[in-house]
């Protein structure tokens, strides 16, 4: 998340910033020289982490498809959207249902400038993007592009992947139960959670590294993970490693050493 010096600044472009390290390391062009040389730093201390960012990925893709194709949810809220890499959230969804509604949150302005001019919607659907930071859930609830696309009389997809980690206690239940909190019965969050658990000592120099560019990381295990999903519903396999989850052909041959990352969705009763 940007400090409020980066947002009345425009572009940040002498600090890293997490969408941009996570464009670079997947391979996009999206990003600048300080994000590039904290990305290679990252990966030295871990080879494995362009694989782990992609696997965090694909389970969005997944839980996306899970939702829509065997949930029937049609509208979605996505938070830290990060640089539109296709497949985007709305194609996922809106190859099983073109009617499906999602609206995008992220708070950079790189992001907000590729994701208004590539986030384009079938013509039976809609996105938006709301222009705000996870730490102020009451603008991204009140904005007019939520308000508009998303029928709070019908179930919603919250989606929240890649970002818990830079979501500090105490602040992280917090924020989550405030977006949950207006979402009907029958609403569900997908949600992923940075771990240390299967490779503590690489995946620390990472979380430190993140820290020493200016991007406070928490990791959780799989006991605090699980926790976050309390009062919900969760679906089958319930919190696994992200390449675990509901796995495709994709994720044959990947290691658990390799994915610092848990996964879950579940439903809100």
């Amino acid at each position: 998340m940007n400090t409020p010096n980066d947002r009345r600044s425009g572009l940040a472009t002498t600090r890293a910033h997490s969408a941009r390290v996570y464009d670079y390391i997947l391979g996009g062009k999206d990003h600048f020289p300080v994000d590039v040389e904290a990305g290679d730093a990252m990966c030295r201390h871990w080879p494995a982490l362009p694989v782990h960012m992609r696997e965090n990925r694909r389970f969005m893709h997944r839980a996306a498809r899970f939702l829509a194709e065997e949930r029937g949810v049609r509208q979605f809220l996505d938070i830290g959207t990060g640089l539109p890499t296709s497949p985007n959230l709305h194609e996922i969804v809106q190859e099983t249902a073109p009617e499906s509604h999602v609206v995008y949150v992220d708070n950079d302005p790189i992001v907000l400038a590729h994701a208004r001019a590539l986030l384009q919607s079938s013509p039976e659907g809609a996105t938006a993007y709301v222009d705000a930071d996870m730490h102020d859930p009451g603008a991204i609830l009140d904005s007019p592009d939520f308000r508009e696309l998303i029928d709070l009389n019908r179930p919603v997809g919250l989606m929240v992947i890649g970002i818990m980690h830079f979501i500090l206690p105490p602040d992280d239940r917090r924020l989550i139960k405030r977006l949950l909190d207006p979402l009907p019965s029958g609403s569900y969050l997908a949600m992923t959670i940075g771990t240390a658990d299967f490779a503590p000592e690489e995946v620390n120099r990472v979380a430190e590294e993140y820290r020493r560019q200016n991007m406070r990381m928490e990791l959780r295990d799989l006991a605090t993970t699980t926790s976050f999903f309390d009062g919900l519903e969760l679906q089958e396999p319930g919190v696994t490693q992200v390449h675990t989850w509901r796995p495709g052909p994709e994720q044959e041959g990947i290691e658990g050493r390799d994915i610092a990352m848990y996964g879950a969705v579940a439903r809100k009763p």
